[in-house]
């Protein structure tokens, strides 16, 4: 894994021979994984980043902080038939497609010597298209029921309703992973749909002294020195992070803030949630506003992973949640600097 690799994959710049670029989506996703895996980090650049004292002790950041700071709990309400009908319509989206199964044959002359097996791939490769009743069909319910956790009435049901049984035995495979797949992701969503947050008690909330009782490390090459923040450094994870942090430190109006550590977390039925940054403004007439910035590189539906989408609208909740009292925080979601700005 060479560096210009994770970069065309950051950039979305990824190329791939003409012959797989119907799959190029799956196997960036593939190599992201494999190149998150692959990163080598220098312990001696490792450091434990101290907090600064001026701004962790300044009202303007305590008022921040009271802002954002309580815990809350939530409820679903989930709606089976909802569910249902959804996974019913995605199935039958044209999104759906099942293509025959296919067998390729690649021959290759192997050879044995002293540094192991060696195989050189030759002429005479070949596709074969499977008839459909030459196909051992698997047990349809019992490998998607173990896949979603729905019931195999529910599955029936859905299999039934959407009319798409008969892609079943063209691709038994393809067809469990597309529907097992799209029935998660219709579940993700209506367990989101309609959450309602409810703050805790007035004893429940994550203390400031967590800034200092918490310890923080980050590598050199992923820091950015920092005067308006809470921590000496501010640690990014992308470039997008990295821009917004130089922007928070340089424009007059925004007068302290903080990336928010990992264990500020709030809860979601998809896993805790950690938002990026809590920032606040202070504009020419003095009135001060306050925010909580989610930072992504991109707002395209099809960037936004459906999981993160999910935890970013528990976010919003969360947070309205909150909402009580004179001049709450507002949450927003960014891909730059600007669009915090088009709040002010």
């Amino acid at each position: 894994m060479q560096d210009k690799l994770r970069v065309a994959l950051k950039s979305g710049m990824l190329v791939v021979p003409a012959e797989f670029e119907a799959q190029r989506a799956q196997i960036a996703e593939t190599l992201r994984k494999l190149s998150g895996k692959l990163e080598i980090k220098n312990a001696d650049d490792r450091k434990q980043i101290r907090t600064r004292q001026a701004v962790l002790n300044s009202p303007e950041f305590k008022a921040l902080w009271d802002r954002i700071k309580h815990k809350t709990t939530y409820r679903v309400q989930f709606d089976n038939e909802k569910l249902i009908q959804s996974c019913v319509e995605a199935l039958r989206s044209d999104q759906f497609q099942i293509t025959k199964t296919r067998l390729q044959w690649r021959k290759a002359d192997i050879s044995i010597g002293k540094g192991g097996v060696d195989a050189k791939e030759i002429k005479g490769a070949d596709t074969v298209t499977l008839n459909e009743g030459d196909i051992e069909l698997p047990d349809l319910l019992t490998d998607l029921q173990d896949r979603t956790q729905l019931t195999r009435k529910t599955i029936r049901h859905i299999l039934t309703e959407s009319g798409r049984l008969n892609d079943f035995k063209r691709n038994p495979q393809q067809f469990i992973e597309q529907t097992g797949e799209i029935i998660n992701r219709q579940k993700r969503m209506a367990l989101v749909d309609g959450i309602k947050y409810q703050r805790l008690g007035d004893e429940q909330f994550y203390a400031q002294e967590l800034f200092e009782r918490e310890e923080l490390t980050g590598y050199l090459k992923n820091m950015l020195n920092a005067e308006k923040s809470v921590y000496e450094e501010v640690i990014y994870d992308s470039d997008t992070e990295r821009d917004f942090a130089s922007q928070l430190e340089m424009n007059n109006a925004i007068k302290v803030y903080a990336k928010l550590p990992g264990w500020f977390r709030v809860p979601t039925p998809l896993g805790s949630y950690n938002p990026d940054w809590a920032v606040l403004v202070e504009q020419d007439g003095g009135e001060r506003l306050y925010f909580v910035v989610e930072t992504k590189s991109s707002l395209f539906t099809d960037d936004l992973r459906d999981k993160e989408s999910a935890k970013i609208k528990c976010g919003k909740a969360h947070f309205q949640a909150l909402t009580v009292g004179e001049n709450p925080a507002r949450y927003v979601v960014a891909t730059k600097f600007d669009d915090l700005i088009a709040q002010f």
